[in-house]
């Protein structure tokens, strides 16, 4: 079904300081046409869920219309970079799209910009820089930071725009990124929209008394003022001079807003718990009649209630069109969990000459390959400077490239992988190494909720890298051994590779950098500098994406990965001299997604199976491998399949109790012997 088409007036998108001043009576007609139409929206919005035609919930933006009309028609939509949150329906109508298709979002129907995989306000417009917000409040704010930042690195003068209520300032990410933004001087607006609740929690429950939000700013050696945004015309013209300030300077601000919510934080929100006349005191204050008073003061009745049933007009017409546009269709909802699978990139053929290394400098030879031929490329991570990492693996990588392209990150995990995130929405490719793979459960809404599920409801691709030094046998404790594997992979969207070897681990690199997916790159900090071998350059670098088999024989199939390669292998050799048995040893490599027809083939032939990893036993990621292969070829079993893995404890420090802890060969060897009676 056709769109209507739109009033005159809706083409207007932008706004400058110019017009607020030379004239001024058409630019507030401009603002109050927007906020007119957001209001609109909101209450018929409203009243469809309430007769049913709306499922879920919804939350409005009635009373915020002041802050987020202005802020949106005075950025530039052409550069820009911006996350709208709850109350911010109008900054999405103004910013790209058809009314219709925001309609199709709150309808979640076939014409939803989501597919209908993601309800109301959880949208945006990836393509043209305005990030769909995640529930978590203040994660957002280091997409902006990182998007924003991606714009500059490409020459372009772009601002952002982090908004975030009076609740979500409490929140860690919010100073984290707050901080960062200082730090590499990124020029982010950040708008708190202090609308005097988080649902129902008033401000003196949150904060001491007297507490002003704004001033944290000087926390963070960053510009920070309070802004009455229930004065359209005085907000804009402020707000104007602020944007132009922070595009000249590529300096951070932070703008305490003051603004209204004039219904409940959702639909079912009954307010019960606003005192007496509180409500009748925010409708005093509302922003859009007084507007719409000097409006009709500058232009004339007449005029503004024309404007006003041609917008009245143009909504009922586009709820028309989205109450008749069908029903999604599930359809082959799986195929769009990832990205599409990438073109080869163009590398060169280097290194031409095979080299002896260890594990971590074929790291290091892949992160210089990469910085040297892929300038949308950065490493970032904690020590990863000067130092050269925790282990090294980043060594001279900062003199070599420069700190614009390597850079330490402050110790803060997951504003850090948001600002990676918001780069790789934008044409980066980013690779932020975690100092310990245990480390990055500080950043676990970042990875699982926002970049893992970003293509499938947005059908943005998110090409980015994390790389997790992983896994014990070192004396390094419990916060500092563990495998997570299990934890990261029961959340849809992430990939993952874990190499054994150092040409794998060189291949593996290449093969997940040129991924448009997220991709956990496991390396097991006890292979780093266990021995060298040879690596080279190798055109079938994407192979690392299919099992490697190690060894061959008849007796089980043997499935493993990481360190414990190395362990299976010794185990087996022992087996194949001791008891004359065989087997076919399978390196798995790429732990997401899934590759197993060449262990399958050999599981039908064995009908035996043992799986051995490093993580814990319960919940680990070998009761899935043996359901995977189990559930094809159950009836060709010989044998109850064998999991061999670490105890169900946290890791023990002592080089005597964690041997206990994780596997070791004589350990599985005990094992598969008793297995086999």
């Amino acid at each position: 079904m056709a769109f209507p088409s739109s009033p005159t007036v809706l083409a207007a998108r932008s706004l400058t300081a110019a017009e607020l001043e030379t004239q001024r009576a058409e630019a507030l007609l401009k603002i109050y046409a927007w906020m007119h139409l957001s209001r609109a929206a909101d209450n018929r919005i409203l009243e469809l869920f309430r007769q049913g035609l709306i499922r879920g919930t919804v939350t409005g933006g009635q009373g915020n219309e002041g802050l987020i009309v202005p802020l949106a028609l005075l950025a530039d939509k052409a550069t820009d970079v911006v996350s709208f949150t709850h109350r911010d329906l109008g900054g999405h109508l103004i910013w790209s799209g058809h009314l219709c298709e925001h309609l199709n979002q709150y309808f979640a129907n076939a014409g939803s910009p989501t597919k209908a995989r993601e309800g109301n306000i959880h949208h945006g417009d990836p393509a043209h820089r305005s990030l769909p917000m995640i529930s978590h409040l203040g994660t957002m704010l280091s997409n902006v930071a990182g998007a924003t930042d991606s714009q500059r690195r490409q020459g372009r003068k772009a601002v952002g725009f982090a908004l975030f209520g009076d609740g979500g300032s409490s929140t860690g990410d919010i100073h984290e990124t707050l901080n960062l933004a200082s730090l590499l001087s990124l020029p982010v607006v950040f708008v708190i929209e202090n609308n005097g609740y988080a649902y129902s929690t008033p401000v003196c429950e949150q904060f001491a008394a007297g507490t002003e939000l704004w001033r944290r700013a000087a926390g963070y050696g960053i510009e920070g003022f309070a802004a009455d945004a229930t004065d359209p015309e005085a907000w804009a013209c402020t707000l104007a001079a602020t944007i132009e300030k922070v595009r000249a300077t590529s300096r951070p601000v932070l703008i305490e807003a003051h603004t209204l919510r004039l219904r409940g934080h959702a639909a079912y929100d009954t307010c019960d718990y606003l005192l007496p006349g509180e409500s009748d005191g925010f409708f005093a204050r509302d922003p859009l009649p007084k507007l719409r008073a000097r409006v009709v003061a500058a232009v004339g009745a007449a005029r503004v209630e024309a404007l006003e049933a041609e917008l009245n007009a143009h909504l009922e017409a586009c709820v028309q069109v989205a109450l008749g546009t069908p029903r999604p269709t599930p359809g082959n909802m799986e195929a769009d969990l990832f990205a599409p699978e990438s073109a080869l990139l163009p590398w060169q053929p280097t290194p031409a000459e095979p080299a002896q290394l260890n594990l971590a400098q074929a790291v290091n030879l892949g992160l210089r390959k990469i910085l040297t031929e892929r300038p949308e490329s950065l490493v970032m991570g904690q020590d990863i400077g000067t130092y050269g990492g925790a282990f090294k693996v980043t060594d001279g990588l900062l003199k070599e490239f420069g700190r614009p392209r390597v850079f330490n990150t402050p110790l803060a995990e997951s504003a850090c992988t948001g600002y990676a995130i918001g780069l790789a929405l934008n044409g980066h490719r980013p690779i932020e190494e975690f100092q310990f793979a245990d480390f990055s459960t500080e950043a676990t809404t970042q990875i699982t909720q926002n970049a893992a599920t970003m293509h499938f409801r947005s059908g943005a691709s998110c090409p980015l890298v994390f790389r997790l030094p992983a896994g014990g046998g070192l004396t390094f404790g419990s916060f500092h051994s563990q495998e997570l594997e299990s934890f990261f992979l029961a959340m849809p969207g992430l990939k993952a590779l874990y190499p054994s070897t150092p040409q794998d681990a060189f291949n593996a690199l290449l093969a997940a950098y040129e991924d448009n997916n997220p991709v956990l790159l496991f390396e097991h900090k006890g292979l780093y500098r266990r021995g060298k071998a040879t690596v080279a350059w190798d055109p079938a670098y994407r192979e690392v994406w299919q099992p490697r088999q190690v060894a061959r024989g008849d007796y089980a199939t043997f499935v493993t990965y990481g360190e414990m390669v190395h362990v299976a292998t010794d185990a087996a050799a022992y087996l194949r001299e001791e008891y004359e048995l065989a087997f076919d040893l399978f390196d798995l490599r790429a732990l997401s997604p899934l590759r197993l027809d060449a262990i399958e083939a050999s599981l039908a032939r064995t009908g035996r199976l043992i799986v051995l990893h490093e993580g814990r036993r319960t919940h680990g990621f070998g009761a899935e491998l043996v359901a995977r292969l189990t559930e094809q070829h159950f009836s060709a079993l010989k044998a109850a399949p064998l999991r061999i893995a670490a105890l169900d404890l946290p890791v023990p420090f002592a080089p005597e109790l964690e041997a206990v802890y994780r596997p070791t060969k004589d350990a599985i060897v005990e094992r598969i012997a008793a297995w086999m009676q």
